[in-house]
């Protein structure tokens, strides 16, 4: 299974309640700040969610 480099780019300042949520779900408080992640549907469905403040590129 893939694992999935998440790398938050943007603030979450004036973004919805439910964004802010999704990146604290995935593990995500700072800008600059990485997580790694096993590939699931779920997991994509959070990204789409924040996609305009994260980066995400597949590692090994």
């Amino acid at each position: 299974m893939a694992r999935l480099k998440i790398t938050q780019v943007k603030s979450v300042i004036s973004e919805k309640q439910n964004q802010r949520d999704t990146l604290r779900t995935l593990g995500l408080k700072k800008i600059g700040q990485s997580v790694v992640r096993e590939d699931s549907r779920q997991v994509r469905g959070m990204i789409r969610t924040v996609d305009h403040l994260v980066t995400v590129e597949e590692v090994d």
